[in-house]
């Protein structure tokens, strides 16, 4: 366990991708152009983004005793992700997302995420030991708040970097966690959340940035919906407008781009190089349905050529 660069906490599901021209009205029905059946979830995104990054990545989730979750965590261990933190919940079917793909890359979900499928305190203490050892923990703040927090002050109790993903479930918790982290990664309608205001250009980006700067976080990389990313660290700032590429399906998008972002910051590279190589992440995700990432070398160097000069 101590050989781990980075433990991902977060969702595990069976994600089942549906390409279609166009969603049918209600009565109607349409025929699946490709179908996709995945390991998915933004916790296991994250870790196979990491993984095909080079990273030695674990997996705290969980998923139910049944046959789908025995499935999911043996696509895991293909992957090379340590699953041994993954819980298997008795009783409980695993985690279930249907995303619905039509021609205009427009994506509809459909969950079922059932309460039981979302990680405990308890479940949390009981990866206390991998927390700590790994270099740094990536949190899931879609998770609930009592366990994100606990897994984040584990972390930083033991001196490891902290990398948190979204905003918290609840508001009241969003100060303590801010303070926990050394990196905070929000798309727009989460630093709505967080600020009240959901950025609309480059410069509202980088001040929504700067305010949540003095919070607590040492890196921040917020979205601005449709135009690019905002980087804000202490001596530095920087708005990356999105590749040039075309979007079949965004799905994952985001996590690619966290996952880029966790390993350059633990790698200790310079913030600029980081932001691009997560902007080129996300944009290395959107070419194809559903949400698993394609990190390969050649296709991070093809994206860093399509991200626009500042």
């Amino acid at each position: 366990m101590a050989g781990l660069d980075v433990m991902v906490v977060g969702q595990v599901a069976r994600d089942l991708v549906l390409r279609v021209d166009e969603v049918p009205e209600a009565g109607g029905t349409a025929p699946v152009r490709r179908r996709r059946e995945l390991l998915g979830g933004k916790g296991a995104n994250q870790a196979v983004g990491l993984a095909q990054l080079g990273a030695a990545v674990g997996l705290l989730g969980v998923v139910g005793d049944d046959e789908v979750g025995e499935r999911l965590l043996a696509l895991a261990r293909a992957d090379g992700i340590d699953v041994q933190w993954v819980r298997r919940r008795p009783g409980t079917p695993t985690a279930l997302i249907v995303d619905v793909v039509d021609a205009d890359a427009d994506w509809r979900y459909l969950e079922d995420v059932a309460e039981a499928t979302l990680l405990t305190p308890d479940d949390v203490a009981g990866a206390a030991s991998a927390l700590r050892a790994a270099r740094a923990v990536l949190v899931q703040l879609q998770q609930p708040a009592r366990a994100a927090l606990a897994a984040a002050r584990i972390a930083r109790e033991a001196g490891r970097l902290v990398v948190l993903d979204g905003a918290p479930t609840d508001a009241a918790d969003a100060d303590a966690l801010l303070a926990l982290a050394d990196v905070l990664r929000a798309d727009a309608q989460e630093v709505e959340l967080i600020t009240g205001h959901a950025p609309r250009d480059a410069e509202a980006g980088l001040a929504a940035g700067r305010g949540l700067l003095r919070r607590g976080p040492s890196l921040l990389a917020v979205e601005v919906a449709g135009k690019g990313n905002a980087f804000v660290w202490p001596d530095g700032e920087l708005f990356l407008p999105l590749s040039e590429t075309p979007t079949v399906d965004d799905t994952g998008a985001g996590d690619a781009f966290v996952a880029a972002l966790t390993l350059g910051v633990l790698r200790g590279e310079p913030r600029e190089r980081v932001a691009r190589h997560a902007v080129a992440a996300a944009g290395a995700t959107v070419g194809h349905p559903g949400g698993r990432p394609a990190l390969t070398p050649e296709a991070i160097r093809a994206q860093l050529d399509r991200i626009p000069a500042t």
